[in-house]
């Protein structure tokens, strides 16, 4: 069964000294933000923390968002060589009782293909799959 969260107006662009947070059930989104790309910038990152107070264990497999025309789960590794690479992810595992963070250099949401010029302060609706 696939859950979905949706975040009204919750993804605030390049505005990190803005607190905001989400609680639906067990799960609580935090700091939801989209930094704000360079000018004609064609794809842009969401980062956010996923908490889990619940007893079960969850998945987040997907998100949606709107302005773009794709939004995929990703992870940034470097290697023992220096050499950073980007791969997709299936989906952020959000374990009973802990934290999945996704930020800069690490698993990240990539938002491809923007519609429209994303701009500090902007407020972007999106929605959040689960398992």
């Amino acid at each position: 069964m696939k859950i979905f969260l949706t975040l009204a107006a919750a993804l605030f662009i390049g505005t990190a000294a803005l607190a905001h947070e989400f609680k639906i059930g067990d799960l609580e989104i935090i700091h939801a933000n989209i930094p704000a790309p360079a000018a004609n910038a064609q794809s842009a990152a969401l980062y956010m923390a996923i908490s889990n107070d619940g007893n079960t264990p969850d998945r987040l497999i997907g998100v949606e968002v709107n302005g773009v025309t794709e939004a995929s789960l990703h992870i940034s590794e470097t290697d023992a060589n220096g050499v950073a690479t980007m791969r997709a992810l299936d989906g952020v595992d959000i374990p009973v009782g802990d934290t999945a963070v996704l930020e800069p250099g690490a698993m990240h949401v990539m938002l491809m293909g923007l519609t429209a010029p994303l701009l500090a302060g902007d407020m972007v609706p999106a929605t959040l799959i689960f398992e």
